[in-house]
């Protein structure tokens, strides 16, 4: 950049910059999303040094509209939309191999398999084909009551079949 449009670009930061993050925090609310669009508004005024040849007026009004458009873009941006803040970390996954999943798989399998078969297939149903009571009802042919029944006392032998093996309720 040659000097003299460095020097204008000086000028135009400690004229307007002030006024621009103001704007932007009454659009916003944001001090530090302000920072950015000032940041970036005078970026954008750099890469086009015809604003840097404009009067004062015209080279302000052409800052707040970059700066209007840069937060208009921003609350449109997919990630505006779908993130949100929070004031909490979320905890970070331990580097598990794997191993503590396949060894609750294993036992919730042999648990399983000592519970009667009625009891099983409702379970099965409910739980790994996220079947609705209804939907268990129509497939196995037994009334909506036997099971939910079935789920209720297959659950309490399940639960007596894990306490056996020595897993306890978290």
């Amino acid at each position: 950049m040659p000097d003299e449009d460095a020097r204008l670009l000086r000028e135009l930061h400690d004229q307007h910059a002030q006024a621009v993050w103001r704007y932007v925090v009454h659009l916003t609310g944001d001090r530090a999303m302000a920072d950015d669009v000032v940041q970036e508004t005078l970026l954008r005024a750099w890469r086009k040094p015809a604003v840097l040849d404009q009067t004062q007026q015209s080279a302000r009004a052409w800052l707040f509209t970059v700066a209007r458009n840069i937060v208009i873009d921003d609350k449109r941006s997919a990630h505006s939309q779908h993130e949100f803040g929070t004031d909490t970390l979320p905890e970070r996954p331990s580097q598990d191999d794997g191993a503590d999943a396949v060894l609750d798989a294993w036992l919730v399998s042999d648990a399983l398999a000592e519970i009667s078969d009625e009891h099983r297939a409702v379970i099965v149903h409910a739980y790994y084909g996220g079947r609705s009571i209804a939907e268990i009802s129509r497939e196995l042919e037994i009334p909506e009551g036997t099971v939910k029944s079935r789920l209720h006392y297959g659950l309490r032998a399940m639960r007596l079949a894990l306490q056996e093996r020595g897993v306890t309720e978290r």
